[in-house]
């Protein structure tokens, strides 16, 4: 059974909408996130309702997924939805005093992901565990990486 949710958040010394210009542009995702390589966005823009290609890789493993926008307020919020295990991923911008709080999460739905995401993730990658705990060092690490490009923009 998956985490219902796994989540972080930063704080970030820049405002929402030099937050929101770094996260809600998503072919640069692949700068962020050290599983998801790359992100393809259909149609050109990323709005509610955008499809993505998303090219993901562990170790020498290299396996495909796609996605739908499904919330995008700008400089508030974007989550998306991945076909293949029908997981949430959003990016939520707070205002603080001194800038910005980001808060990025991965949502399965009671706990449960697909029948196939689920004989993958146990058979291929290690087991539920060790993987949702690379989930979460993942989750860090992007929002390290946003910090960054965000305070320097």
């Amino acid at each position: 059974m998956a985490a219902p949710i796994i989540e972080d958040s930063i704080e970030i010394d820049a405002s929402p909408e030099a937050v929101w210009s770094v996260i809600s542009d998503l072919k640069r995702m692949g700068e962020w996130s050290p599983q998801c390589k790359k992100m393809i966005v259909f149609g050109g823009d990323v709005k509610q309702g955008a499809r993505t290609l998303n090219v993901n890789r562990r170790g020498p493993l290299v396996w495909p997924t796609s996605a739908k926008v499904v919330a995008f307020e700008p400089n508030r919020e974007i989550a998306f939805r991945i076909t293949e295990n029908h997981t949430v991923w959003s990016y939520r911008i707070e205002p603080t005093a001194t800038g910005s709080r980001v808060t990025e999460q991965r949502a399965a739905a009671g706990g449960k992901t697909t029948a196939v995401s689920s004989f993958l993730v146990d058979k291929v990658f290690g087991g539920n565990d060790s993987f949702e705990d690379e989930l979460r060092a993942g989750i860090r690490e992007t929002l390290d990486k946003v910090k960054r490009a965000a305070e320097s923009a």
